[in-house]
């Protein structure tokens, strides 16, 4: 006899992340013909950043978007890079399997980290033209590969659909994905907008744009160097849950308990064991895979009555206070420009961040729109180097902005020519959701990035203050040089003398040079 629990459950089956997603597009990004074209662009451009910065190389990047069929919501885009590229087994996971990759399980700064990125990409090709991702690529070895590669909705995998093998000198990496229902435009949220803030964040790239009416940008490097690949870095006691100290004891090769915690942790010294082992009451000398999570809560708990050095910061690597601000004179051209990298802060009690802010005053800073001239302030968001360029409203980044007296510092962000530039790196960036385009209040975050803007709004206020200063002193001087010459030559008339010379007098009141008298 069936029971109504037993109908109830009639339909019920498992799902895999790749049917999930597929469901759910937009919380990967692709809401929208304009951003669903972009988040596209935005997730190949980010792993051939990745790929050409960790094997040392400077990036050359092309983006190519052409129109199929002259249909104007049906586009080819294409992303090259001359990376190391990828060995041709690991091809059908890269591209088609959600959950995959080389960033999650290792902690240091990304700009993707969860495994979804590029074949999401894939994914919204095939259910938007039907089509699979034509994938080229080369690890210098002399054989050039290409195949089409799709996802397996149900089992979340890659398939091949043929394969061709050349032989070739090329090394690097080009996906092709066909798209529909989207719209390619300039404006603010377009692949343009997006690159060109790519170049300013990353200007050690050279970024190439293809459009598809054949307008093609190139936004050159303007530093030479490859930044320094980051080092990954042990978790930190003071950061950890229960859980993830049962996971970590579970995969450990130690020995003994205390030999996983030095040989797994940042700062945990062979004192410090025997001081866990104290707090907690937990033997140390058993197998780490015996560890019980009752155990694994005790443990966690003594971590927190501890004292430990700060945690190490060598697995992040933020731009610089020199690149950001070649980087902003370059796109703005400024009369005033200054950028600030604070030193490393932690959130959640152990995960490392940096915080590094720019701003530019004058010449083509401030948001603009076509035909409508000033705007007031532009705000550049960016996690990791990578542009944020969506969900503006819900970043932290926008809330600290908000907070700001911006009129302390003499400006007024409704009409101050102003582009005030924001990059907050770590090993895990707390994203709102996995369209990554959005940062999460933590408290920590929220105040570094108050102190970071209003460290460089200070010296953009002293500039100003002299600004103004200077002004005012010349156009006391242009008073002066206007009317003394006209006195004295009055007063010479009616004394019957010849006038006087008066520029000594003029060098003295004014303190600048005048250009003669009369």
């Amino acid at each position: 006899m069936k029971t109504l629990a037993d109908e109830l459950f009639r339909e019920f089956r498992e799902h895999s992340v790749s049917e999930f997603f597929r469901k759910n597009a937009a919380m990967l990004g692709y809401t929208g013909k304009v951003r669903s074209l972009t988040t596209v662009v935005h997730e190949a451009v980010t792993n051939s950043l990745d790929a050409c910065e960790e094997a040392g190389i400077l990036p050359d990047i092309k983006v190519e978007i052409r129109r199929v069929d002259e249909d104007p919501e049906h586009l080819r885009v294409a992303v090259e890079d001359n990376g190391p590229g990828i060995p041709e087994k690991f091809i059908p996971s890269v591209f088609g399997k959600m959950l995959a990759g080389t960033k999650l399980h290792r902690l240091l700064q990304q700009r993707g980290q969860q495994g979804i990125g590029i074949s999401g990409a894939v994914m919204f090709a095939q259910i938007t033209s039907g089509k699979p991702a034509l994938v080229r690529t080369s690890t210098g070895d002399g054989r050039v590969v290409e195949v089409e590669v799709s996802i397996n909705v149900d089992r979340n995998e890659g398939e091949v659909h043929g394969k061709r093998v050349e032989e070739g000198g090329w090394k690097g990496t080009r996906v092709e994905l066909e798209l529909k229902e989207v719209v390619y435009q300039r404006s603010r949220y377009s692949p343009f907008h997006y690159l060109e803030m790519t170049s300013v964040a990353n200007p050690h790239a050279r970024i190439t744009l293809e459009e598809p009416d054949g307008t093609k940008t190139v936004f050159e490097r303007v530093v030479k160097e490859v930044p320094l690949p980051p080092e990954p870095m042990p978790l930190y006691p003071k950061g950890l849950m229960a859980d993830d100290l049962l996971v970590l004891c579970r995969s450990s090769k130690s020995r003994t308990l205390a030999g996983a915690l030095t040989g797994e942790l940042s700062r945990m010294t062979k004192k410090k064991v025997e001081e866990v082992e104290r707090l907690s009451g937990v033997r140390l000398d058993k197998k780490p895979q015996e560890l019980t999570w009752e155990e694994a809560e005790r443990i966690v708990k003594a971590f927190r009555q501890m004292k430990f050095m700060a945690p190490s910061s060598s697995g992040l690597r933020p731009i610089g206070r020199e690149h950001i601000e070649k980087s902003l004179r370059r796109m703005y051209e400024p009369e005033f420009v200054s950028a600030v990298t604070r030193e490393p802060k932690f959130y959640r009690g152990g995960i490392p961040f940096v915080v590094e802010v720019g701003m530019a005053y004058g010449g083509k800073a401030g948001r603009k729109e076509e035909g409508e001239g000033m705007e007031g302030m532009e705000l550049l968001r960016f996690a990791n180097r990578a542009p944020l360029i969506f969900d503006q409203g819900g970043c932290v980044i926008t809330s600290a902005l908000r907070s700001i007296d911006w009129g302390r510092y003499g400006l007024n962000p409704e009409a101050s020519p102003l582009t005030v530039f924001v990059n907050f790196c770590s090993a895990y960036v707390p994203y709102t959701s996995a369209g990554k385009q959005s940062i999460a209040e933590e408290p920590e975050v929220y105040e570094e990035l108050r102190f970071a803007v209003m460290d460089v709004a200070r010296e953009l206020r002293f500039y100003l203050c002299r600004k103004t200063r200077q002004k005012e002193k010349e156009q006391r001087a242009g008073i002066f040089e206007k009317f003394l010459p006209i006195i004295a030559q009055k007063a010479s008339s009616l004394a019957g003398e010849e006038p006087p010379d008066i520029r000594p007098v003029l060098k003295k009141v004014t303190g600048l040079e005048p250009d003669g008298g009369e």
